[in-house]
Formats: C-alpha cells, structure tokens, sequence
C-alpha cells in the first residue's frame, strides 16, 4: 500500500509554483508544461465548491453492496489491483449488479493529478477505458522519471490513443478551476474517511486495506448472503 501523509485534518495541498504536497513532494517548477497545475493559487479546500466533480461509477445504481476505491494513477499497488483483482471483481460483481463501484482518485503528485484530468477528459464513458490504460502502462507513461515534459507527452499519447483530440486534451490538461476543484474534492473525500493509503476500498461504509481477491469475493459474497 503507498501511504498518503496527512497532517491534522488533511492539510491544503498547494498546486502554486514553488509549493508543496503533504507529502513534500514539489507540486510546481517553472517547467511544467501545462497551467493547469503550474497557475494555481493556495486555496483552503474547504472554501472551494467541489459539486461540479462527476463521481465516476460503474454498475447498478441500486446494487445491493457499494464499494468505493481510493486509489492514484502514480501507485504501483493500485496498478497490479486494477491489472488483476479488479477485472474479476468487475466480472463477477459489477456487471452482474451485485456491486456498485465508486472510483475516487489520491494525489500523491502532480502527476497523478495530470492523469485524472487526462482520464476525466473523456467523461464518464470513457474514464474506466482510460483508466485501464493508465494503468496498465504505469510503467511506461511514467519511464521519465521526473521530467514534466516527458510525462506530459506520454499522458497526452495515451489520451489520443483513446480518441481523444489534440484540443480535447488542451482544454482539460489547461483548465486551473477544474484541477484545483479537484484537489479539493479529494481532500474533502479523504479527510471524511480517513484515507491513509492507497489502494484503500470502502465497503458498505467501512474500510478496508487492499487485499487478495480471494478475500475481497469472501467478503462481498458474505454481504450478500446476509
């Protein structure tokens, strides 16, 4: 699980250049490629209105148990869940109507940031397809290590890849209000539930830490049969 440092009642993570996340990771340098996280200003969370962010779900909407995942497109744990418990749990529950799925992104860095406005920037119906992307390339779209610029292109492939435009993507990747609103959304999220790790999945109202799939349907079939 990659863990998520959170002072106090989750401490405002600037996006302005020059500041920091929670976990001092630098959020900003002069070489970011796109103002959506480069032009930000610090805000409390509390004082940003957080309502126009879609909350991205799959499965019926009257599904006897919900499950919601905290996860980060930048986590290698959250990668190999999505690559392999999650199919099946989206096979053997979701589909079926047994499950209704929420989906709530962590920022751990600017990067993962910047793959939420890419898999966002194609709506609800294509969030989960780019999601699969993103998450089966981790390892590619984030080979650059640190550059900005090499991470930028490669988010910006995977989006075209996924039929999004050129100027789709320039519109998302450039729309400050929407990345602040999301960093807000988050914090207002992972303060409510105590979010400490990633991946972290809330079942019918309590949490728990990632774990196997074996385990996960145990549980699920047990909610189920009660």
């Amino acid at each position: 699980m990659k863990r998520l440092s959170l002072v106090g009642t989750v401490a405002v993570a600037a996006i302005a250049a020059g500041a920091w996340w929670t976990n001092s990771t630098p959020v900003a340098t002069p070489d970011m490629p796109y103002g959506a996280v480069n032009a930000q200003e610090s805000s409390d969370a509390a004082e940003i209105d957080t309502s126009s962010i879609v909350e991205m779900t799959l499965g019926a909407e009257d599904a006897p148990v919900t499950i919601i995942e905290y996860a980060s497109f930048t986590c290698p744990h959250c990668a190999s869940f999505h690559k392999s418990a999650f199919k099946q749990l989206k096979s053997d529950f979701i589909d079926t109507g047994k499950v209704k799925f929420i989906y709530r992104d962590v920022y751990f860095d600017r990067f993962g940031l910047w793959a939420s406005m890419v898999a966002r920037c194609g709506g609800q119906e294509r969030f989960f397809g780019i999601s699969d992307m993103l998450y089966n390339q981790q390892k590619d779209w984030l080979a650059g290590g640190k550059d900005p610029v090499e991470i930028a292109d490669n988010l910006r492939r995977i989006g075209k890849i996924a039929g999004l435009e050129e100027e789709q993507l320039d519109v998302c990747l450039n729309d400050n209000e929407k990345a602040k609103t999301l960093v807000a959304w988050y914090q207002e999220h992972a303060e409510a539930d105590q979010i400490s790790g990633t991946p972290t999945l809330i079942i019918d109202g309590k949490k728990h830490s990632n774990m196997s799939y074996d385990d996960l349907k145990a549980l699920i079939d047990g909610k189920l049969e009660s």
